[in-house]
């Protein structure tokens, strides 16, 4: 038996925090991603049932201290801001955080919705100013159709294993408060 979907999100997020490590070193100044930069985190998103299970397992780790304060912040329900950041805009279940947020401020490629229009480059408006970000080195490149494949590959096969529906999304609020 090989390994198991929980396993193989570690893996993935190993690999993507790995290729940010290599673009902020090879991007140096060029990208304002720092620790107290959470300008990412001012929006609410749904993750996936993989990435809100390994949420809810950092969340029991925490102090009962901390889950308090974090159930109060995702119940208060501002929904400009993510409800794992503390009041210094630090993430309380950073070596958790779902793919979403480790990509976050990477030059991504992606397909456009609507169909048949070329795949698009982007990244946070704080990263690369001025730059023309399809002249970025392919390396520094993320693409966001192969990360979404495997994140749903991994979320099938946790469904399948724990009888989630498959695709089934969770809202990060509900996991964060407790109530999912």
């Amino acid at each position: 038996m090989g390994p198991l979907p929980r396993e193989r999100l570690r893996e993935l997020f190993a690999k993507v925090d790995a290729f940010f490590a290599r673009a902020s070193a090879r991007h140096g100044a060029r990208m304002a991603c720092r620790t107290g930069c959470s300008d990412c985190c001012r929006r609410r998103f749904s993750v996936t049932s993989i990435e809100a299970d390994a949420l809810r397992e950092a969340v029991a780790a925490l102090p009962e201290a901390d889950r308090s304060a974090l159930a109060a912040r995702a119940q208060a329900g501002d929904p400009g801001v993510c409800p794992a950041l503390d009041g210094e805009g630090r993430c309380v279940v950073y070596a958790a955080r779902p793919l979403i947020c480790r990509t976050h401020g990477l030059p991504i490629r992606f397909a456009p919705s609507g169909g048949r229009a070329l795949p698009v480059i982007d990244a946070c408006p704080k990263n690369f100013v001025g730059e023309d970000l399809p002249s970025i080195e392919a390396s520094s490149i993320l693409d966001q159709t192969t990360l979404s494949t495997v994140l749903a590959a991994l979320d099938m096969a946790h469904a399948d294993a724990s009888g989630h529906p498959r695709g089934e999304r969770v809202a990060i609020t509900a996991v964060l408060s407790g109530e999912a």
